[in-house]
């Protein structure tokens, strides 16, 4: 394949992690507002402390995982290498997630292996011209 296709490979993986990422942000905020809501109704300390226990680290992890793919996804979109780095790691992780997260993951990492994708991030995802 050459490097033209793979941008375009690269770009539709950084655009799939940036959608995922994004949700799992939405999802976080979702839950710490499920649980601001539930926290009115509740008057029972001990209730609200096992909330605190459980939804606050929930919450943290959910949103720094989603932070953590969108970053990836925007330096990837950069062609830095650190940006491929953590992509390649987020998707990995991502396979866990099955079905979906196991095909956007083997997807990412097949596109992020290629050796035309590793030619294209150590020139800095310039365009090339069609002549060269």
């Amino acid at each position: 394949m050459e490097e033209n296709k793979m941008k375009k490979h690269v770009t539709v993986a950084a655009v799939l992690q940036i959608v995922f990422g994004s949700l799992n942000i939405i999802a976080a905020l979702a839950i710490a507002f499920a649980l601001g809501f539930v926290d009115q109704f509740v008057d029972e300390p001990t209730t609200m402390k096992i909330l605190g226990i459980v939804g606050v680290p929930l919450i943290t992890v959910i949103g720094l995982v989603g932070v953590a793919i969108v970053a990836g996804a925007i330096g990837m979109l950069a062609c830095k290498g650190w940006g491929k780095v953590l992509t390649l790691v987020m998707a990995g992780l991502g396979l866990l997630n099955i079905p979906i997260g196991t095909l956007k993951g083997v997807y990412i990492i097949w596109v992020l292996v290629q050796p035309e994708t590793t030619a294209l991030f150590e020139k800095g995802c310039q365009e090339t011209s069609p002549t060269q």
